[in-house]
């Protein structure tokens, strides 16, 4: 089992195929965690899951898309979640959060 496998299934008790449906049904081509939830001090009582997110071109990406996404997030992992679409960050001046976000995230969809 990779590391990541052990963090869907041991920390956050999802299957890969529920990430898949939520993602095709979305058109997110991409979904990875970065985070407290891929290091040692991850809390499962009270950590939220940081998600960045990258859709497909053609994906609706609206205000009401990104609330519902994030419910529907929450509601999978049963926590708080943050989403973060990449296009977003990796047009941020701010090149520290920038570069640690982009540098620390893991891909959990596709795998």
């Amino acid at each position: 089992m990779t590391n990541l496998e052990v963090i869907l299934s041991d920390r956050l008790h999802i299957a890969p195929s529920e990430i898949r449906s939520f993602c095709q049904r979305w058109q997110i081509t991409e979904l990875a965690l970065f985070g407290s939830v891929l290091r040692e001090d991850f809390h499962p009582a009270q950590s939220d899951i940081d998600i960045l997110i990258t859709f497909a071109p053609q994906a609706r990406q609206g205000l009401s898309e990104m609330i519902q996404i994030k419910e529907e997030l929450e509601d999978l992992f049963q926590r708080k979640v943050d989403c973060i679409v990449r296009d977003s960050i990796e047009q941020s001046q701010n090149w520290i959060r920038k570069r640690n976000i982009l540098n620390s995230a893991q891909v959990i969809y596709p795998i």
